[in-house]
């Protein structure tokens, strides 16, 4: 499981910088938060393939953060995909992309099924769950919560053998978690097993302010990727634009007991990010500045 950043600038890019696109790359599926104009660039760049399992979550309807949807479908329809995408956002995100591709009068070569979302609930998996919880912005806007389910602990093969379990299929049932039986007797998972596996925690902010509720949905994330589109001296054009300082992004990280926070979304005035790292490491003692193209394993 990999996260790979393919844009960090915020409302324009630069020459070193493409638009806002978060994916979270697990067991063959692409989890995309975002996808800004030509976010088919770096997604090619990234060699993720263009057949995937793939869902996409837009965070909001401004187009730093999905007209790259439009030129991702069409370049996937050029490159003969058949599997589904499915797409989840606010209220309005079927009418922005159904309206487009009427438009720009392309088809496409695989079904799209989008999903209107509020918070709570996004969707369970057989692996995982998606969270959304309201943003503070200008406009409707959520963040995301990806929380992976526990995972089976060690498997003991002493301990199967030991209490009578042949080598088989029920030893592969009680590694996924199933009760088995044995005559008259039922045989628990844990009986052959370690403890559980906490599964990982990963938070997608999207634009935002920092708020209370933010700090409670992202509580013990393992990587937190905030907004941090200005340095703390730029406060107040961050209140007024409703976005964060890489200050505040630290301080809502640490008081959420996150383990790893990933400082994204860049303002243009930023050649490089260090202004704003070594604000935020002031704070927190494990931060990143997100770069294009950045891959950070989730081990």
């Amino acid at each position: 499981m990999k996260l790979i950043f393919l844009g960090t600038s915020a409302a324009q890019p630069t020459s070193e910088r493409g638009l806002t696109c978060i994916c979270l790359e697990r067991d063959g599926e692409v989890l995309m938060f975002d996808a800004g104009e030509g976010a088919q660039i770096s997604y090619l760049r990234c060699g993720l393939g263009w057949n995937k399992k793939m869902r996409i979550f837009v965070t909001h309807l401004h187009g730093d953060h999905c007209i790259g949807i439009l030129g991702l479908l069409q370049t996937m329809t050029l490159q003969n995909r058949l599997e589904v995408v499915e797409i989840y956002g606010p209220d309005g995100i079927e009418e922005f992309i159904a309206s487009n591709i009427k438009i720009l009068n392309f088809g496409l070569s695989f079904p799209v099924i989008i999903s209107t979302i509020e918070e709570g609930l996004v969707l369970e998996d057989k692996t995982y769950f998606i969270h959304a919880c309201k943003a503070d912005h200008f406009i409707p806007a959520f963040s995301y919560l990806f929380q992976e389910k526990d995972k089976p602990g060690k498997f003991y093969p002493e301990k199967a053998k030991a209490i009578g379990v042949p080598e088989g299929k029920l030893w592969h049932d009680l590694q996924m978690d199933y009760e088995i039986k044995i005559g008259n007797k039922t045989i628990k998972p844990s009986d052959v097993m370690g403890e559980k596996r906490r599964g990982k925690k990963i938070g997608i902010s999207g634009d935002t302010r920092p708020t209370k509720r933010l700090e409670s949905f992202f509580k013990n994330c393992d990587y937190l990727s905030f907004d941090s589109t200005f340095s703390d001296e730029l406060r107040e054009k961050a209140i007024e634009t409703c976005h964060s300082t890489a200050k505040e992004a630290a301080m809502l990280a640490k008081n959420a007991g996150v383990e790893n926070l990933i400082l994204t979304h860049f303002s243009a005035r930023y050649r490089d990010e260090n202004e704003l790292l070594v604000e935020a490491k002031a704070i927190h003692n494990s931060v990143i500045a997100a770069r294009d193209l950045l891959e950070i394993e989730i081990k």
